[in-house]
């Protein structure tokens, strides 16, 4: 049987990289790829945590995921930017329709990952090394950007590949290569082992992705179970999902979430939180074309306690207005006046809005859902700024809000896909 050619295309410090060629793009003098820098928080306030970081900020130990607090401690000079995801999916979608120049087998991993089997497209571009590094390129010099790819004969091992030396690089990790690239790697670098599954395995006496792979499996089993057999598959390289085309899997949610640089205490402040969340939930929804049926809000109050409520609704939608109304009423019914300082929008249930069920009764959102596309559309020409709603005139918020939740959720890559 002839060995599959699967590639994986990994964008640099996807964030900050999209953030920085936006800039030069439009006539920015600095690189912030070539500073000390992060994407995260609000720059005015210094609120929040870091979403990515540039090589320089990482030289300074400036970590993803820490706040911008502890960050400028070790960098009172960083620059901060906050985070545009409407820049983000553009820039995806402006990735994906390069590579599908290169097979029409694509499939989107995560906002900034792609898997492409080139299985049968040898005979149109010969060497799939050669053909990689002139799609890096292409990327780079087309979008302004660099990505990693990874080659191999499946999911996993072409996904570690494209982890290895960074940036703007195109490794192989074929069967025969996983000896001497892949099970010298420390475990914590093995697809799907976290924090957790580390320890247990040190544990055990396993230190590497070698030593995992060649232990008896059944030594495992009590206490990983059946998740113990998947990463064992893994360091041993097995893995044989196919790469699934654009719309054989749908993206399972969308959401939003922000820190609040300060505490939320009268119901009006937190309908206008709600409302910058859902402006940027609800865009990008309409920019991917699906509507929703189950609308989540979340809150963490002051004393760190989380609480969280939702509703499916009878009919799908992407309507600003609608998403929002039931958020606010989500709210009101869960909320006690606890102080907040951080708040969330999530929609799932998600459709194709190629058909639109109109409600019979209640309210008819047609003419604001046109009014949505008429926004999106001076946004997306001028920048998010562009058209806001007065009521953020004097408030202090900002008119559109993202922050910590991922804004999209793929489904994970497993061997039952």
């Amino acid at each position: 049987m002839r060995q599959r050619i699967i590639f994986h295309i990994d964008v640099n410090s996807a964030y900050l990289s999209w953030e920085a060629a936006y800039r030069l793009q439009h006539g920015d003098p600095i690189d912030l790829r070539q500073i000390p820098s992060v994407i995260g928080g609000d720059p005015t306030t210094r609120h929040g945590i870091v979403l990515a970081k540039s090589l320089p900020a990482k030289k300074l130990k400036v970590q993803t995921g820490e706040t911008l607090h502890s960050a400028l401690s070790k960098c009172p000079e960083l620059a901060i930017a906050k985070p545009n995801y409407l820049l983000y999916r553009q820039c995806s979608r402006s990735l994906g329709e390069i590579l599908s120049d290169y097979s029409p087998l694509i499939q989107q991993f995560s906002v900034d990952e792609y898997f492409l089997d080139f299985s049968r497209m040898e005979k149109l571009f010969n060497d799939p090394v050669g053909t990689a590094c002139q799609m890096k390129d292409r990327i780079k010099n087309e979008l302004g950007f660099t990505v990693n790819i990874g080659i191999s004969s499946n999911k996993l091992l072409s996904k570690m590949a494209s982890e290895f030396e960074k940036p703007d690089k195109v490794h192989t990790l074929f069967p025969q290569e996983i000896a001497s690239k892949m099970w010298p790697l420390p475990i914590e670098e093995l697809f799907m082992v976290g924090r957790a599954t580390t320890h247990k395995l040190r544990s055990h006496g396993i230190q590497t992705i070698g030593d995992l792979a060649h232990c008896d499996v059944r030594l495992l089993l009590p206490g990983l179970k059946s998740f113990g057999q998947l990463v064992w598959n893994y360091a041993n390289g097995i893995e044989g999902s196919p790469v699934r085309p654009g719309g054989s899997i749908d993206v399972k949610g969308m959401g939003n979430s922000t820190t609040l640089a300060f505490d939320v205490e009268d119901r009006k402040t937190a309908h206008l939180v709600l409302l910058s969340l859902v402006e940027t939930v609800s865009a990008r929804l309409r920019q991917d074309h699906y509507q929703s049926c189950l609308i989540a809000i979340s809150f963490r109050t002051q004393e760190f306690l989380s609480y969280s409520h939702q509703r499916k609704i009878a009919h799908p939608t992407d309507c600003t207005q609608e998403i929002w109304e039931i958020a606010c009423q989500l709210f009101d019914e869960l909320w006690q006046g606890q102080p907040l300082r951080h708040m969330g929008v999530r929609v799932s249930d998600l459709s194709q809005d190629d058909f639109v069920q109109l409600a019979l009764f209640g309210k008819d959102y047609a003419k604001l859902r046109k009014l949505d596309q008429a926004v999106d559309l001076i946004r997306s020409r001028f920048g998010s700024q562009a058209i806001i709603r007065s009521s953020y005139l004097h408030s202090g918020l900002k008119a559109m809000t993202g922050g910590v939740i991922e804004e999209e959720e793929y489904p994970m890559m497993s061997s039952m896909l």
